[in-house]
């Protein structure tokens, strides 16, 4: 006989088999035992969680001849034919491949006529979320109102696809991810009566590389059983065979990117590529460990259990999780996490890969508050680690006032020219706090013009050019034209980008002062209305 793949020779064939799905198992039972069957159910839930495999245990069951405590007996003529896929009362429907309205009148048409031998006809659909919408509402009334011997199982990972009507018509079961621990002890189950010897920390790791899918984890280990024939299933083996990176690489690969170290980090990458790993699943896996680090970080003594991490790999999370804040990990998750939308129809993986890192590694290329946050951290620990600094003297020009304070770094052998400096500082202030403001605001009024074109901000150009500036003694004082426009030269920042544009055209620091139009300027050699329709020979009457 042929070779069966393992995640068929080994599939649940009773309700007791199924794992971790005890909360479906249970009610499905029980409605078998009471003969309380329903004749519509809806199972979803994620790839590989046992879906198929337990509508097909409840076809048996509900057809079995010598049924016990709900179970099929596995034994009797119809559980064999079942099994066998020669049963004419279960019909299996690919729902993928028979989308069509068609298909499903064929199926109406099928239930008029009575079960050949069981008692029960079930109609197995899968993928029913691929039904067409003609299908699906065909398929309504049947679904409501079937014969007393037709019970319809509908199997989805997708159910929010599925209209609501028929969703309201179901009986619905959610099949939840499997856990890590299950899918182990099921692994190592299988893996004794193979005959395989297996390290544990090996089985481990296909069980969480599986990702709460037991019809995956079996796959995962036939592939790997396969590949190390003959040979003791060990943790390195897997890591061969899968294509995968263990957690020491990883590790340091966040260490190089902590410190800032990118040749380290390039050189990790290099070395994982040479290896034959594969960079889609490398960048995921990286992933998940800035994810566990994340979690041991906020959380401190989160169990590894929850995360899926063995106890040998704890105090490796927990040392990382110390070296960087919860921002810059998660500003590392984000930038991984974009990585692996780019990298899925990328030509350059490794290229995009090395950019990340980099990316990572060095947050000045970016500007963003996450970015500051990991620049100021790297600043700290190198504060910490204690950089070699010279022997300086502070001063501050005008320590009068704060606002116009600035410090500078002088060697020892000019601390003596400071006294003079100082003096000559006051000196330059006091020059400048007596000069007259009338006459530089006289001169920016008769270089507006020149101002204006050296302005770069469109927005605040607009509202300038609508002003009008006159000189007053408090300086330059900017008239807007509208509510709009005054309301965007008051800010704060506009005042100092003008201030520090007046400087750079005409070289003169007068004050500048923003005011609103309350009225309309009078017009020059205005003439009143009775001399304009004088000239137009018109007479103004009046009434005495």
């Amino acid at each position: 006989m042929s070779y069966v793949a393992l995640y068929r020779k080994f599939r649940p064939q009773t309700f007791s088999q199924v794992k971790g799905q005890d909360h479906v198992v249970l009610t499905l039972t029980n409605q078998i035992k009471n003969n309380r069957a329903g004749h519509a159910y809806l199972f979803t839930g994620t790839r590989g969680t046992g879906k198929t495999s337990v509508a097909k245990i409840f076809a048996k069951a509900v057809n079995c001849l010598h049924p016990v405590d709900g179970e099929p007996c596995n034994e009797c003529e119809h559980c064999k034919a079942i099994m066998a896929g020669n049963f004419m009362d279960v019909v299996e429907i690919d729902a993928a491949s028979n989308t069509g309205v068609d298909d499903i009148r064929r199926v109406i048409e099928e239930i008029q006529y009575t079960p050949a031998k069981g008692r029960y006809k079930v109609y197995i659909i899968d993928e029913a979320h691929m039904l067409s919408g003609s299908a699906a509402n065909a398929f309504l009334k049947t679904l409501e109102e079937p014969p007393e011997y037709v019970i319809f199982i509908l199997a989805t990972t997708e159910p929010h696809k599925l209209p609501v009507t028929i969703l309201s018509r179901c009986q619905r079961y959610d099949f939840k991810r499997i856990s890590v621990d299950t899918i182990a002890q099921n692994l190592s189950a299988l893996l004794e009566s193979e005959g395989v010897a297996s390290e544990e920390k090996a089985v481990k790791y296909i069980a969480r590389a599986a990702d709460g899918s037991m019809r995956d984890a079996i796959s995962l280990l036939d592939k790997c059983i396969a590949f190390n024939l003959g040979e003791k299933l060990t943790y390195a083996n897997v890591l061969s065979t899968l294509g995968t990176v263990d957690v020491e690489t990883f590790s340091r690969l966040f260490r190089a990117i902590s410190k800032g170290d990118v040749a380290l980090a390039l050189t990790t990458i290099e070395e994982t590529i040479d290896a034959g790993k594969d960079i889609s699943q490398f960048v995921s896996d990286f992933t998940v460990y800035i994810r566990n680090l994340l979690l041991v970080n906020v959380s401190g003594g989160l169990n590894m259990q929850i995360m899926g991490v063995g106890d040998e790999n704890r105090a490796l999370l927990e040392e990382d999780a110390s070296l960087s804040e919860a921002q810059v990990l998660l500003r590392y998750i984000r930038i991984l996490s974009e990585l692996l939308n780019n990298i899925r129809y990328s030509a350059g993986k490794q290229i995009l890969l090395e950019v990340a890192v980099i990316q990572m590694a060095k947050p000045q290329m970016e500007t963003d508050i996450d970015s500051l946050t990991d620049r100021i951290r790297q600043l700290e620990e190198k504060i910490k680690d204690g950089v070699p600094a010279a022997k300086t003297t502070e001063f501050s020009y005008f320590e009068e006032d704060p606002f116009i304070s600035t410090s500078a770094v002088f060697e020892p052998e000019y601390e003596e020219m400071m006294p003079d400096f100082e003096e000559e500082q006051e000196k330059t202030q006091e020059d400048i706090l007596a000069a007259p403001a009338q006459g530089d605001a006289t001169d920016v009024k008769a270089s507006w013009s020149k101002v204006l074109d050296a302005c770069s901000d469109h927005r605040l150009k607009t509202a300038l050019g609508r002003a009008s500036v006159e000189a007053e003694e408090d300086g330059v004082v900017i008239y807007a034209a509208s509510e709009m426009a005054y309301k965007q030269l008051k800010e704060e920042s506009a005042v100092a980008y003008v201030a520090n544009l007046i400087k750079e055209v005409t070289g003169l620091s007068p004050h500048v002062q923003v005011n609103m139009i309350t009225r309309k300027p009078e017009i020059d050699n205005q003439v009143d209305l009775e001399s304009i329709l004088g000239n137009i020979n018109f007479t103004i009457g009046t009434e005495e």
